[in-house]
């Protein structure tokens, strides 16, 4: 199996309102987000590529013009989670590449939430 991943970035505010008051993630923050793609085939096609890195340009528009700079509760439905935005992602770039594998977020250098079915 061939695996290749992709890494982006953006910059966002978000709150999570369903915790306790006191707990620091329910006041706003914000966090300089890294978005990693996965993804995998078990060949290669023609030109010896899993998919040409220039074909995720689109995730990258869609990072951009979405979510970079916004209130991600203003954004997405639910909890803003990083296993929420990983999610997501991976939802949003399956639907277009089929060898998407795997989509990790992290929000600070130690910590990381994927979602991979």
């Amino acid at each position: 199996m061939f695996r290749i991943t992709k890494e982006f970035h953006f910059s966002a505010s978000h709150r999570l309102d369903h915790l306790a008051p006191d707990h620091q993630c329910a006041r706003l923050h914000g966090h300089n987000y890294i978005v990693v793609v996965e993804l995998a085939a078990a060949g290669l096609n023609s030109d010896g590529f899993v998919r040409d890195y220039h074909e995720l340009a689109p995730l990258k528009d869609h990072i951009d013009g979405t979510f970079d700079h916004r209130h991600l509760n203003d954004v997405l439905d639910g909890p803003t989670t990083a296993e929420n935005l990983a999610r997501h992602f991976f939802q949003w770039s399956r639907a277009r590449w089929p060898e998407v594998s795997a989509v990790r977020v992290s929000e600070t250098p130690k910590t990381w939430a994927e979602f991979r079915p």
